[in-house]
């Protein structure tokens, strides 16, 4: 909150004054509401025991929030898995409409609650700790179905005391967010930015209330946002320009086992490139840019115009400044945008170009229809994706979905049949070229790169954590694809 410039911000379930208590101790001009009365008076009892603090209480119901508690804040904290105590979804959506009020126009709303998702999905033989309830008191879910979860809670003087709760799952609570009105909504898992939906006790949604303009909007889907936060993590960026090579962010074509990641990476770009007649005159859509790498080629060799849209502000950033040293500025124009909703009007571009993104979709036909979109009549289409190959069982490709936040991969046969579907012919040379035999060539080397670096510096640019991760999922493409499950190649399709 603070890198946001928030100073005054309404705790809206206040309790027991916990989290009130903290904000006040952090500099933050606090009001704690509550719906009981009782909590209200432990909660200023509280702030006095703990720190001399006279906590602002205000009792309040969240339907009616305006009503009973008055003034904009920069900021509105609803924790403690507060918001699973309304039952009803016009409660929920009275709620966040009245939340969304309060707040000033650039105001944020800080909203936690249970993985409910892994509960509801994978029963009670979770490894999870339910936190919240201490380190001396038994947290256990005693009943739980899609409309009710019953907690119960074990003292250690063995009294017992319990809980009903909604379960809300986490993709719903983002969609009530969007639909009563909240413009950016980024979903933490345990506070961290990267997660498999699977690990987190708590999701922690953060909601903008900034408005932003039609012509600016970059509509950003639930899949889109989860790829959009990991990309923006400092450690992402620090991996990708470290071990990547900081230019070509995907999967290269080798010549030897040994061979450098960028030299591979960038045999993809000019063979891809080889299949397109490209001009000076021809103006290229890159859709998920990363750092430019591929724009830059293009624009040097064939002084294409090029457009590169991309999810990630911080390596836009990056693209944007390469793009300075090599004189290019005016060459590419790098948007921050989703693929999934392209900020260009329909027949505008000669050729759309992408590199290893459209995997990150949860809605690839949409993806696709936007592509046809924009394209020109006779325009080209060619684009490269790590997918599933047709036929493979979902349960195969677990280890990976979960590790890019997804429920389902592209195939061949799906962009075959979705490409036809919209129109498009194969290219002179096929619609296909698979080269299945790359991917896990690259993530191995991959996977052999980061080692090395890890021994040599990299554990002290980017947390262990996230290389223990990245180890991990790594070791999961080289196994899928050595196993025939993954394949990889190049798709070039004419309008």
């Amino acid at each position: 909150m603070r890198k946001r410039g928030v100073r005054s911000v309404l705790d809206v379930a206040t309790g027991t004054g916990y989290h009130s208590v903290q904000l006040i101790e952090g500099g933050f001009d606090t009001v704690s509401a509550d719906g009981s009365a009782e909590m209200l008076a432990q909660a200023f009892d509280n702030g006095v025991r703990y720190g001399g603090h006279i906590l602002r209480v205000v009792q309040a119901d969240w339907r009616w929030l305006n009503r009973d508690v008055h003034g904009e804040y920069d900021a509105i904290v609803c924790l403690g898995n507060s918001f699973t105590h309304l039952f009803e979804e016009r409660d929920r959506r009275k709620a966040l409409a009245e939340f969304y009020a309060m707040l000033k126009h650039d105001g944020v709303l800080i909203l936690d609650q249970r993985n409910y998702d892994t509960m509801l999905d994978r029963g009670f033989s979770s490894k999870h700790t339910y936190y919240y309830g201490g380190e001396d008191v038994a947290v256990e879910p005693e009943h739980l179905d899609e409309g009710l979860c019953r907690m119960r809670y074990t003292f250690p003087d063995d009294s017992v005391y319990h809980l009903n709760m909604f379960p809300l799952r986490k993709d719903y609570t983002r969609r009530l967010m969007s639909e009563v009105g909240f413009q950016q909504i980024d979903t933490y898992g345990d506070f961290q930015h990267t997660y498999r939906d699977t690990e987190p006790d708590f999701f922690v949604h953060v909601a903008e209330k900034a408005y932003v303009a039609n012509d600016e909007e970059k509509g950003y889907s639930a899949a889109v946002t989860t790829a959009r936060s990991y990309y923006n993590s400092s450690d992402a960026d620090t991996f990708y320009a470290s071990v990547w090579g900081g230019e070509d962010i995907h999967v290269g074509l080798y010549e030897r086992p040994d061979e450098p990641i960028p030299e591979a990476s960038r045999r993809t770009v000019e063979r891809m490139a080889g299949k397109l007649q490209l001009s000076r005159g021809s103006t290229v859509l890159d859709l998920g840019s990363g750092y430019g790498g591929s724009a830059r080629y293009l624009a040097e060799t064939y002084g294409c115009r090029m457009l590169a849209l991309n999810l990630s502000e911080v390596e836009n950033e990056r693209n944007r400044a390469l793009n300075a040293e090599r004189g290019l500025t005016g060459a590419i124009e790098v948007v921050d945008g989703s693929f999934e909703n392209i900020p260009y009007p329909d027949n505008s571009v000669d050729v759309v170009w992408s590199q290893d993104a459209f995997l990150h979709s949860g809605n690839r036909e949409k993806v696709l229809d936007e592509v046809a979109r924009v394209l020109r009549p006779g325009g080209q289409l060619i684009f490269t994706d790590p997918m599933a190959t047709d036929g493979t069982p979902k349960a195969k490709l677990q280890p990976i979905l979960e590790r890019i936040h997804l429920d389902t991969m592209g195939s061949p046969g799906f962009y075959h049949d979705q490409l036809t579907r919209l129109g498009f012919n194969e290219g002179p040379d096929g619609g296909f070229e698979e080269h299945r035999e790359q991917l896990p060539a690259h993530y191995g080397r991959v996977l052999e790169e980061t080692k090395r670096q890890e021994t040599n510096g990299l554990a002290e640019k980017v947390s262990s954590d996230y290389l223990d991760r990245m180890k991990t999922g790594l070791g999961n493409w080289v196994h899928g694809g050595k196993e025939g499950h993954l394949t990889w190649g190049i798709f070039h399709y004419v309008r």
